[in-house]
């Protein structure tokens, strides 16, 4: 048998991604640890309809690992990508640019879009069932950076 866990990312500015990934991306936080010996803080976060299920070990968790001494990190891209479904696809990358999130790659599809966290890891979000019907602003919004 084989569960899933998590997915681990390391952030330079711990403040600054728990901003992003809990008030803005909507996680929430579920547990965290310190070790001071080795200097290093793990925050463990879950999609809010996973709270529930994270108390005990059947919710996939995002850990945030934030080493005391380390700020800066290369290839985010290089493990692929983190990815959510959400209720409604346009209210959350609306959510998120209202944040001031910007959107890499819009839903024009009403399907998927991509941002990217503080640290640079790419985040893919998908509608949950059928793709909604195209709409504007998303429509007509071109791509921005790489996701």
């Amino acid at each position: 048998m084989m569960e899933y866990l998590h997915t681990m990312v390391r952030v330079g500015d711990l403040d600054k991604a728990l901003d992003f990934w809990c008030n803005k991306f909507g996680l929430v936080e579920v547990r965290r640890t310190q070790n001071e010996a080795a200097r290093y803080t793990l925050v463990f976060l879950a999609a809010p309809g996973d709270v529930e299920k994270s108390k005990g070990t059947s919710a996939p968790l995002l850990e945030l690992t934030y080493n005391w001494d380390e700020h800066e990190y290369g290839g985010g891209r290089n493990f692929g990508h983190l990815a959510y479904r959400v209720d409604n696809i346009y209210e959350t990358c609306e959510a998120l640019m209202k944040a001031g999130v910007l959107i890499n790659r819009p839903p024009r599809d009403g399907r998927m879009a991509f941002v990217r966290s503080p640290d640079n890891i790419s985040i893919e979000i998908l509608q949950r069932g059928d793709a909604l019907p195209p709409a504007e602003p998303w429509t007509s919004m071109p791509n921005t950076g790489v996701w």
